[in-house]
């Protein structure tokens, strides 16, 4: 009896390492995956990408525009390490920042697809949805109150002018070889990008439609072996990671998307946490925050490595980066009526989506498309 007690407890424990390994497989393979779409709007559009910055004199269209990039590019670090070089080129500061902001919207695109894999649970689905969108509106709240703000008194581009200004006589400070997830990625995505070089641009497309059906499929096997695995003790050290308390959560989630360079990636790896129950939408929220910090230091690498005139300014746009962002989870978080919203506004959404699935597309047509292509179409 003992025996075999002890087969089945070793084979238990082999099981388990082997879910394991498929979930860490897993993992890689939405990383992969979200590269996969980055690189293939980027290989469709090519250098075309930065002509949808040069019209955005007005403050609201540069912040559709940051808007509309970074929800096609899925990355804010692509599409603000871009802001970063036109600033180097000549754009001026001003006209930068409210694509900066853009920015921040159009990434919270990213996991409120991922949320869709798990749309056959209805419990699933009102969790993870919840969870995916109480990033979007705390972002479309961030740009709500510090656009009118930036248009009105000039703040974030005053306070990025005082910190950067002792930066004005310093040497090279290049730490763009910091990119610890692209040496990991890259060669998957080149190894799949080779068959699709035949087909030129279209290839790209080919690359984008592979890459969302790996999010989707690898989110889906990661909620199920999420299921099995987050037991026991494996949960209480992953909500002691993440759930200790809002400053733990800003803080893990500021370091955990510095090392990835992603907060689209960062934040959507919380949505199956949340989806299968091991977290909650209020314990993530603070992550979420802190992911927003964290992916300023991909415009920040990128400013670094920038010379010539205008490299100061390169610095300042990426510094208003941050101080936006900063100031955004200091005022928002820190002020409970404030804090309470994107909450309010998530889980309403997230039980009208679970009732009807209209509601999804409705949200996503209206905040990524209707409401940015039509301010576009007006400002211009």
């Amino acid at each position: 009896m003992t025996t075999q007690a002890t087969t089945a407890a070793s084979k238990f424990s082999s099981m388990r390492w082997v879910r394991w390994a498929n979930l860490a497989f897993m993992l890689y393979l939405l990383l992969v995956a979200v590269s996969m779409v980055s690189g293939g709007f980027k290989w469709s559009v090519g250098e075309q990408a930065k002509t949808l910055f040069e019209f955005a004199s007005h403050p609201v269209a540069g912040l559709m525009i940051g808007l509309i990039a970074t929800a096609l590019i899925q990355s804010s670090s692509t599409v603000t390490s871009i802001i970063v070089g036109l600033v180097a080129g000549g754009l001026p500061v001003e006209t930068a920042i409210p694509m900066v902001m853009g920015a921040n919207i159009g990434t919270t695109l990213t996991n409120t697809l991922v949320s869709l894999g798990h749309a056959r649970c209805k419990e699933e689905f009102r969790r993870a949805f919840a969870s995916a969108t109480v990033h979007d509106f705390f972002n479309l709240l961030a740009v709500a109150i510090f656009l009118p703000l930036e248009m009105m008194f000039g703040i974030l581009d005053k306070l990025s002018g005082w910190l950067v200004s002792p930066f004005l006589k310093a040497g090279d400070m290049s730490m763009d070889g910091m990119d610890f997830m692209k040496p990991l990625t890259q060669p998957a995505v080149d190894l799949v990008k080779g068959p699709l070089e035949a087909f030129g641009h279209n290839g790209g497309f080919g690359l984008i439609i592979l890459g969302i059906t790996l999010i989707f499929v690898s989110i889906t096997l990661m909620g199920r072996l999420m299921r099995g695995l987050m037991v026991g003790r494996a949960r209480d050290i992953l909500k002691s990671a993440i759930g200790r308390g809002p400053l733990h959560g800003i803080a893990s989630g500021t370091a955990v998307t510095v090392l990835v360079q992603s907060s689209s990636t960062t934040t959507s790896l919380m949505v199956p946490l949340v989806g299968t129950g091991v977290l909650t939408v209020r314990e993530v929220y603070p992550f979420t925050l802190g992911a927003n910090i964290g992916t300023c230091i991909t415009a920040l690498l990128a400013a670094t490595a920038v010379s010539g005139e205008h490299a100061v300014f390169a610095l300042q746009i990426a510094l208003v980066h941050l101080c936006f962002n900063v100031l955004a989870t200091v005022l928002i978080f820190g002020v409970p009526f404030l804090r309470e919203i994107p909450l309010k506004c998530a889980f309403f959404l997230s039980d009208l989506a679970t009732k009807n699935k209209a509601a999804v597309a409705g949200y996503l047509g209206l905040v990524f498309i209707a409401i940015p292509g039509s301010i576009l179409a007006f400002t211009a």
